[in-house]
């Protein structure tokens, strides 16, 4: 509220005694020639709303009455309002004082006061920026650095290589190091998130992977062993991060909001990939490949500072939130009391949490591939260089972040619509499934880099579709447990990072990339008819 706005309530007092018409009170109204007519007024003041003045039938004249006869209205930005008073009741000087107020502050352009006669409270834009979409946005960041820290080493891994004598079945098992601690961490993750909070665990998660990162050189030159555990350390610390922030996001977002939520924090994910494909030749250019793990490391610290100071595990632990935007989330948002205890059997009993883990599985297997062997096909199948391979390999995570944001604004339409979430979810994920196995079967048959190239983004692109299929139908079938759901879901798509990366290197070894991708093209299959006969978007889970 601004000075002003001050002013006018602590110098106007009306009484508290009731009306009357006495000769004295027409007297002591008579300067502003109410005598023959009640003057009444109130005001409201309201942050976002309107000051009226209602007042009877009132004659215009030099002193109050002219000020306010008829009925007018100005913005007030404030959170205070009054009971409608009777003003005849009260002395001539406190009525002229309050007039003489009332007219400097309404009349008066300027200082907290727009050309309308507004009080305007001059709040800056970040305080009114929505808490919820603070907290999208920092989980948006930290996955924005999970990739980054985790597909560096798909760039630096052929260098490294190079320096170090190591084969395809040594590549691959350094690439599949990274999901044994991560698969650890699924369940374990989910529970802590569900029970203790989502701001610690991830905030846990980002300082332990980025530790993990920069200590990868060290670890290298020590020798294999201990570089695969360090890259499984990491993996600990990434594998809480889906877990804590789906448990953050069903405090935090209403349902409406879910898909588009859901999608820019993946989209994080894949920005995260770009960012790490696109600088980590750069740095391997200049400084060599230790300096990527070195300088993606070190960004978790700066974010670490910011959520310990921005972020909250649930809007009630805020103490900055605005009330309305408390009100709205609590009145909205599918959880409000932290669990207390997991219902193990009950969840496991259920089809459609069977569909979402083998669905889970399914798709993972081909995206983790892609993930951290793309680099690889591009130099030795394509014959990119080190740099061109990285550059390249930006191009479907690009379009994986466009069409993730695409996909969740189209789902929460169509929700809005009156389109059944069950509906929505399987339309959503089917094209996450059919797209890239469709994509992916062109490969073989493509005679140009740059054919094979759009072939990789196309099938990425309808990937990320999955971010409004199966990824938010955690939050639609057990809110209370989401990130428990998570973990369970999320373990097998680990397992399917852990074998399917392994895999690769060993059918690369005995076959060529056409197999590779015939694995990937059933198993998207498999997930499709899984998904659109056991899967569900009705809440199963209290």
């Amino acid at each position: 509220m601004t000075a002003r706005a001050s002013s006018l309530i602590a110098l106007y007092s009306p009484p508290s005694s009731k009306h009357h018409n006495s000769p004295e009170r027409k007297n002591s109204s008579s300067d502003f020639n109410t005598s023959d007519s009640d003057l009444r007024f109130r005001f409201r003041i309201n942050r976002a709303s309107s000051l009226e003045f209602h007042s009877g039938e009132t004659r215009r004249s030099n002193g109050f009455g002219s000020l306010i006869g008829g009925r007018k209205s100005w913005k007030v930005w404030a959170d205070v309002k009054s009971k409608p008073y009777d003003v005849a009741d009260s002395d001539r000087k406190s009525l002229k004082k309050f007039g003489d107020v009332f007219s400097d502050i309404i009349l008066r352009k300027g200082d907290g006061v727009d050309g309308d006669g507004a009080i305007v409270d001059e709040i800056p834009w970040w305080e009114e920026f929505p808490k919820r979409w603070v907290i999208v946005l920092l989980c948006f960041s930290a996955f924005l650095l999970c990739n980054m820290d985790r597909v560096n080493m798909s760039i630096a891994i052929l260098p490294m290589a190079s320096e170090y004598d190591w084969g395809p079945s040594t590549v691959g098992l350094i690439q599949s190091s990274f999901f044994w601690g991560y698969l650890l961490t699924q369940v374990a993750g989910g529970i802590l998130a569900d029970t203790v909070g989502g701001k610690a665990v991830l905030g846990f998660g980002v300082v332990w992977w980025s530790v993990a990162t920069a200590l990868t050189p060290v670890a290298a030159r020590l020798g294999l062993p201990f570089l695969l555990v360090t890259r499984a350390i990491m993996g600990i610390g990434e594998g809480v991060a889906m877990p804590a922030m789906n448990n953050l996001l069903s405090r935090w977002v209403p349902v409406a909001e879910r898909s588009r939520s859901l999608a820019l924090v993946y989209s994080g994910m894949y920005l995260g990939s770009v960012t790490g494909l696109a600088f980590s030749p750069l740095l391997i250019h200049q400084y060599g490949w230790p300096s990527v793990f070195y300088s993606f490391g070190s960004l978790g610290t700066v974010w670490f500072l910011v959520w310990l100071n921005k972020a909250h595990s649930t809007p009630l632990e805020d103490p900055e939130i605005r009330p309305e935007e408390k009100k709205l989330i609590l009145s909205s948002s599918a959880c409000k009391e932290p669990v207390k205890s997991i219902p193990w059997k009950l969840i496991l009993s259920k089809s459609p949490v069977w569909a979402l883990i083998v669905s889970h599985f399914c798709h993972n297997w081909g995206t983790f591939i892609l993930l951290t062997w793309m680099p690889t096909y591009y130099h030795q199948v394509l014959k990119f260089n080190l740099t061109e391979s990285g550059m390249l390999s930006v191009l479907p995570w690009l379009t994986m972040a466009l069409s993730a944001n695409a996909g969740g604004w189209i789902a929460d339409t169509l929700v809005k619509k009156g389109v059944s979430v069950t509906i929505v979810r399987k339309v959503m994920q089917s094209v996450g499934f059919l797209g890239p196995a469709f994509f992916l079967t062109q490969l073989s048959h493509v005679d140009s880099p740059a054919m094979a190239v759009l072939c990789m983004a196309c099938s990425q692109g309808t990937d990320a579709f999955s971010q409004s299929g199966l990824y938010s139908n955690h939050q639609d079938i057990a809110p209370r447990y989401s990130g428990v759901l998570l973990g369970l879901s999320n373990t097998a798509g680990v397992l399917a990072g852990v074998f399917g990366t392994a895999a690769t290197g060993y059918i690369l070894q005995h076959g060529s990339w056409d197999d590779v991708f015939k694995v990937s093209v059933g198993l998207y299959l498999v997930g499709t008819v899984v998904w659109n006969l056991f899967s569900t978007g009705e809440k199963i889970l209290d």
